[in-house]
């Protein structure tokens, strides 16, 4: 049985396929429009579907649009139909809204060619979630706690799961989101709306305690109450003037970072850590079982992901490398699996390398289309890890792309962790971004406990998603990944998962003493590129020193 999972009701539009219960292509629509999200997260287009996502899925697994038995949609109209009050927001946002989701099994008919009529199937939005999470796992039963900014009315659900079977719990309705708060107050710190991520490196550099009362009543988490106050939501613009009267003046995107600034992302994080911590044991009184899976928008959070899995609530954590919207995809196909078939859907795949490959000879054509020479090396690893060892930055593009926000070793930029000005000439030269900007070290599995105060592993360490503590006396040889805290987001590269990249670091481990390099996203402002082409034009827009497409090697002009 062939069946496709589709997210496109918000962003991070996203497509994934299931061939007879395994997962074998999942991918986001933004690698191939090259508009980061996809698209918009806007009420008038929830029906634009991941039309490229959709068909790559379809040509790797070489199938047809007609081989499609069934189709898991990651949200259902219905329940949102039920659920929505009219207080909200504008109610004609919202019944255009419900019009363009009316256009959905339209659209999808459309793109494939046929009616599919009850073999298209809206999944809860949380649901989806939560079966991203929980099947991956390979847990035999878990807790399951999913935050987000909203599914269909819902910012926090949580779930238990035995076999297969997954069952909510407890839903925390909208305004109750954590998810939007961090929109919020990621637009009043003058980033946009998704830039969660600078917001979370910012707080690094302030002090929580300036803002932690004001916060604290914004997020009211406790043993016994779990909730956001509204007067920061909606389409008020009386908020705005409250924020105002709390905080001062909200930031344009190019005024100076000043220190309240700093302070007003760690207090937001300070009380995110809070508020997660609460649901956390909340659930863990309601499901206690020994495994919890996160899942939703804010379980990219590697600070307060690390404080859960400390916490000692549960034994085993596990997190999937797409927890945000994108991971619905899979979730919606894996929830249909369930449904449509008495045997269950392969356990335990987490792989995040679930999108395009390529081989030589489209690299190959893609170098001469440029109008550029290349090379061949014999020993790409080596060759990659002398450079690195040498202070350059290598672009290391090598076989299927990765799923979910983090590049993992097959779309990334790499360093040396050892020099102290590697940070801001990767924000400046290369990145084009914040200062502050921190950058994530990849360790061999071998070598991880010997750098990083790691603790129990679990098998979301390979995907970045932990701000784990850096041993004392082995900050000062790696100043590019540390963290102002002594922390850093740490990605454990093992043989097994990922071979080529694991040889690369071992190369640079046997040259410098040091198992670990700086990785980043390959990308300049941009999704992370997909192609050889996307590669290229990356590579000689920004300041990277080396490319490795398989053994293929372009190096800029000296």
């Amino acid at each position: 049985m062939n069946i496709l999972g589709i997210n496109s009701v918000y962003h991070e539009s996203a497509a994934a396929l299931m061939v007879d219960g395994r997962l074998v292509a999942a991918v986001e629509e933004e690698r191939f429009n090259r508009i980061k999200h996809g698209k918009p997260a806007e009420f008038d287009n929830p029906h634009q579907l991941p039309e490229r996502a959709i068909r790559f899925c379809l040509k790797h697994a070489g199938l047809t649009a007609r081989d499609i038995d069934h189709v898991g949609f990651s949200f259902d109209p219905r329940q949102r139909r039920k659920r929505y009050r009219a207080d909200w927001w504008e109610p004609r946002l919202e019944e255009t809204f419900r019009l363009r989701l009316g256009q959905v099994p339209g659209a999808v008919d459309e793109l494939l060619g046929r009616s599919l009529g009850q073999r298209l199937h809206f999944v809860p939005h949380h649901m989806a979630h939560a079966a991203s999470a929980y099947f991956p796992s390979g847990f035999e039963r878990a807790a399951i706690l999913t935050i987000d900014g909203i599914g269909e009315t819902a910012g926090t659900s949580l779930a238990k799961a035995i076999g297969t079977r997954i069952q909510t719990i407890e839903t925390f309705e909208y305004p109750h989101s954590i998810g939007f708060i961090w929109e919020v107050f990621s637009g009043y710190l003058g980033f946009s709306h998704y830039d969660a991520s600078k917001v979370m490196g910012l707080a690094a550099y302030g002090d929580p305690d300036v803002y932690r009362e004001q916060f604290q009543s914004i997020m009211h988490a406790n043993e016994v109450n779990y909730g956001v106050s509204p007067d920061y939501l909606g389409n008020s613009p009386e908020r705005y003037a409250r924020m105002e009267a709390v905080f001062g003046p909200g930031r344009y995107e190019d005024d100076e970072i000043l220190p309240r600034h700093a302070d007003m992302a760690a207090a937001l994080q300070a009380a995110t850590d809070a508020a997660v911590i609460a649901a956390v044991r909340r659930l863990k009184r309601r499901v206690p079982f020994d495994n919890l899976c996160l899942a939703g928008g804010v379980a990219l959070n590697c600070v307060t992901n690390e404080l859960v899995r400390r916490c000692g609530e549960f034994s085993d954590v596990f997190i999937p490398s797409a927890p945000h919207d994108a991971g619905t995809a899979i979730g919606a196909a894996y929830a249909v699996h369930c449904v449509k078939q008495k045997r269950p859907p392969e356990r335990g795949n987490a792989t995040p390398y679930l999108g395009p490959g390529f081989k030589r000879p489209a690299i190959l054509a893609a170098v001469k289309s440029a109008g550029l020479k290349a090379r061949r090396s014999k020993t790409p690893a080596r060759d990659a890890a002398g450079m690195i060892a040498s202070g350059k930055i290598v672009a290391w593009f090598q076989g299927r792309m990765e799923f979910g926000p983090r590049a993992l070793g097959n779309r990334s930029l790499l360093a040396d962790p050892r020099r102290p000005d590697m940070r801001d000439i990767l924000n400046q030269k290369v990145k084009h971004r914040e200062d502050f900007r921190p950058f994530a070290p990849s360790v061999l599995a071998e070598h991880a406990e010997e750098w990083f105060e790691i603790g129990p592993l679990t098998a979301s360490h390979e995907f970045m998603l932990f701000a784990c503590p850096v041993r004392p006396e082995r900050r000062d040889q790696i100043p590019a990944v540390l963290h102002r805290d002594g922390s850093a987001r740490v990605q454990i590269v093992s043989r097994r998962s990922n071979p080529r990249f694991h040889q690369l670091i071992s190369c640079f481990f046997a040259e410098t003493g040091v198992p670990l390099v700086v990785n980043t996203s390959f990308n300049d402002s941009e999704p992370i590129v997909c192609t050889p082409t996307d590669a290229i034009v990356t590579f000689r827009k920004s300041g990277i020193d080396a490319l490795f497409m398989d053994d293929v090697l372009l190096t800029a002009p000296a």
